[in-house]
């Protein structure tokens, strides 16, 4: 009876709809932009020189995968205080998980190389525009990604095998170039 009710009240409505003069039709709506602009928060923007990434994102980072050859993660205790802990692999997001998590800081890392405007501790521009660069670039996020699917496999052979040693070629071949010997970008 209600479904009956209802099925009424809805016909009614669409009749008494389509006998009511239509009202005038507004102005057409400016057409939108193609690309819609960025907001400023949204842009990419410097804060820190090449060095600061390095030590504050990509060598904690490596640091992670490092220990985690030395020990399976599934081994590991948490902390007293996971939330407090300083070892990654014993904190509230430990174990494998900081292992997956600083092979995706790695691969996420691989974009701040490569924003325009970015600063060597020394003042010269990162060499983003040197054929080499975006190479080696490459290499560290796919280092990373590599690091992430192995801890997602939770194989620790694999971890030292091929994931530790893809990170470690991908930092050596920059850091041979770049921080070493020629470039000095430190």
């Amino acid at each position: 009876m209600r479904i009956q009710a209802l099925i009424f009240t809805l016909c009614a409505a669409s009749a008494l709809y389509s006998q009511t003069p239509a009202a005038p039709k507004a102005a057409p709506a400016p057409a939108k932009p193609a690309t819609p602009a960025v907001p400023t928060a949204a842009r990419q923007q410097v804060s820190a020189d090449l060095l600061q990434v390095m030590r504050g994102i990509i060598y904690p980072a490596s640091n992670v995968i490092f220990a985690a050859q030395d020990v399976n993660p599934n081994d590991v205790k948490p902390a007293k205080d996971p939330a407090m802990a300083v070892n990654p692999l014993e904190s509230a997001y430990g174990k494998w998980t900081a292992v997956e998590n600083a092979g995706l800081a790695l691969s996420e890392a691989a974009n701040l190389l490569m924003i325009p405007g970015r600063k060597c501790s020394n003042g010269n521009p990162v060499p983003m525009t040197n054929g080499d660069w975006p190479k080696f670039v490459e290499e560290l996020r796919a280092a990373g990604k590599e690091v992430y699917k192995v801890a997602q496999s939770k194989n620790q052979e694999d971890l030292v095998d091929k994931a530790a040693e893809a990170m470690t070629n991908a930092c050596s071949h920059c850091h041979d170039k770049y921080r070493d010997v020629k470039f000095r970008c430190k």
